[in-house]
């Protein structure tokens, strides 16, 4: 089969999805155009501020589309493409994109505060407890395991090394340029488009070869750093700026993939059963997080999209769009495989250090179709990975550092305000994580934590659409199959941690799984507590 008409078929289905399921989302969710949002309604010049459409999207595709749909793909290809290709698309449409969705009409109905606050009220005080337990513990997994994958793949791709350094130091001097000099935004833009292609072009003639440990522990010390910084500082400009990265590295593979129209060689599917992975129920769930649903996706949603959301009719251009365009890329990058035999996929991920490796190499191969040298658009490929890889290190650990804050300031206050120490408390975790295993061995209980989290904002949501009167079947399914996957997988990955003797990572799946097992059951409670309905979800039946 020819992968450009697999990509286009996909492609086309993400389009069908989104005017139709999309549409039935928006009358299920009572979108309501005419009702201020909290962006009007709160604003406040800092956090508070209407966004328009593309604007928002880039900010919000930035923040989400980090290495989940580029390293989860990739390692889920060991059971096939097929497998992979079908828990994209069905779970774009039909998982994630309604928990990225639902996760922001919920915040925007409550003055755009966190899925925490909404448990805290639907669910009560001990929901929301246990749910920034969960969210700390899983954002402490994800840091750890991007620390690991941005390590390797400097350590494997040097060139993009240096240039993610170049990278950082330019996106500091545009957020200046653009905050504080108020130089014109298209010409700060331009500027930037060039200095990111000279970056590109210093990696390749002198890249950083340093060891992964080293990287890991600059990361972390990196992370710290960024996390304590206003955000106008470091992150704002790299979104921006790392948004063009990624539609540029999107539509050149596009374009490559076009005039190569590369056969697929890798098998369809090729077992229930991988030595190295497990059953493929539930590790291809849990494997594939983002691409399909991902929990970090319910903090971002809730965080600081819905604090920007300009009209409640946006958000399914936003949210919706964002996760079935994820999905695309996600496929884009099972296609940086399925050229290869199983044989040729096995050993580039060997040669290249992982998945990061192995999809720079697959884009810039595509690439090099339209006239680009392969090497460079290797490179560019890898710079782009791992420039999103940052994104998701130091948002996950500005997040994590929010999440302790909210949960000691009613009890710890001194902690609540010390922002030093509460983001130590998230590196602490995250570094000894990190320096536990490989990526390999973390990314299973990654996925886990990752999705469980996912599950839980489909919990709360369909606790709060329950209680207002609307029959919450479009949530409620995908969060029960989500909470099957993933206390299955757990489970397994305690057994298998203990058999192994990775004492901490069984434990932490433990400690993961309990943790889930009482927020359900205060869930299950909370329902029993009859409250009015409110006006602003309209059941539609």
């Amino acid at each position: 089969m020819n992968f450009l008409t697999l990509m286009l078929i996909c492609g086309v289905i993400f389009i069908i999805a989104y005017f139709t399921y999309g549409k039935f989302l928006d009358r299920k969710l009572g979108i309501d155009p005419n009702r201020p949002t909290p962006a009007h309604t709160m604003h406040d010049g800092v956090d508070y501020v209407p966004a328009k459409k593309p604007v928002l999207l880039g900010h919000h595709y930035a923040s989400i589309a980090g290495g989940g749909p580029i390293v989860g793909p990739i390692t889920a290809a060991v059971f096939g493409w097929l497998p992979a290709v079908l828990w994209v698309v069905i779970g774009s449409i039909f998982v994630g994109g309604v928990h990225d969705y639902s996760s922001l009409q919920a915040s925007i109905r409550h003055k755009a505060q966190s899925i925490g606050t909404v448990i805290k009220e639907y669910i009560g005080n001990r929901g929301q407890i246990l749910f920034l337990l969960f969210s700390i513990s899983a954002l402490i997994l994800i840091v750890g395991v991007f620390a690991i994958l941005v390590a390797n793949t400097f350590e494997a791709v040097p060139q993009a090394a240096t240039a993610s350094m170049l990278f950082l130091g330019l996106a500091i001097l545009f957020g200046f340029m653009v905050n504080q000099l108020r130089v014109n935004l298209v010409v700060a833009t331009v500027i930037g488009m060039l200095a990111m292609l000279a970056s590109v072009w210093l990696g390749i003639n002198y890249p950083l070869n340093l060891s992964a440990t080293t990287w890991i522990w600059i990361l972390l010390i990196y992370a710290y750093v960024a996390s304590v910084l206003p955000v106008w500082v470091l992150l704002q400009p790299r979104d921006y700026l790392n948004s063009f990265l990624l539609y540029g590295m999107m539509i050149g593979a596009v374009l490559g993939i076009i005039i190569a129209a590369p056969a697929i060689q890798m098998e369809a599917f090729t077992g229930f059963y991988n030595e190295n992975l497990g059953y493929l129920f539930p590790i291809l769930f849990i494997t594939i997080a983002c691409g399909a649903i991902s929990g970090f996706h319910s903090l971002v949603s809730s965080g600081t999209t819905a604090k920007q959301l300009d009209n409640e009719k946006s958000g399914k251009f936003i949210t919706y769009g964002g996760m079935l365009l994820e999905g695309f890329l996600a496929i884009i990058v099972i296609g940086t495989v399925a050229y290869l035999t199983q044989a040729e996929y096995a050993a580039r991920l060997a040669e290249l250090g992982g998945p990061i490796g192995t999809f720079a190499a697959g884009i810039g191969y595509f690439m090099s179709h339209w006239g680009i040298a392969e090497a460079t658009a290797t490179t560019f490929a890898a710079l782009t990975a791992s420039a999103f890889l940052f994104t998701t290190l130091d948002s996950a650990t500005r997040l994590g550092r929010y999440a302790v804050q909210e949960l000691a300031e009613q009890r710890a206050p001194a902690l609540a305000k010390n922002i030093h120490l509460s983001t130590l408390i998230v590196l602490i975790g995250a570094g000894a994580l990190a320096l536990s295993g490989t990526w390999s061995t973390v990314w299973p209980l990654f996925g886990s934590a990752n999705q469980m989290l996912g599950a839980i904002a489909l919990l709360a949501v369909s606790v709060w659409l329950i209680k207002k009167g609307v029959k919450s079947y479009f949530t409620v399914i995908p969060m029960i199959f989500m909470f099957v996957v993933t206390i299955s997988a757990l489970f397994v990955l305690m057994q298998k941690n203990f058999a192994e003797g990775n004492y901490f990572l069984a434990i932490s799946a433990f400690f993961l799984f309990v943790l889930c097992l009482f927020l359900i059951i205060e869930a299950w409670r909370s329902l029993s507590v009859t409250k009015d309905e409110d006006t602003t979800v309209r059941a539609d039946s």
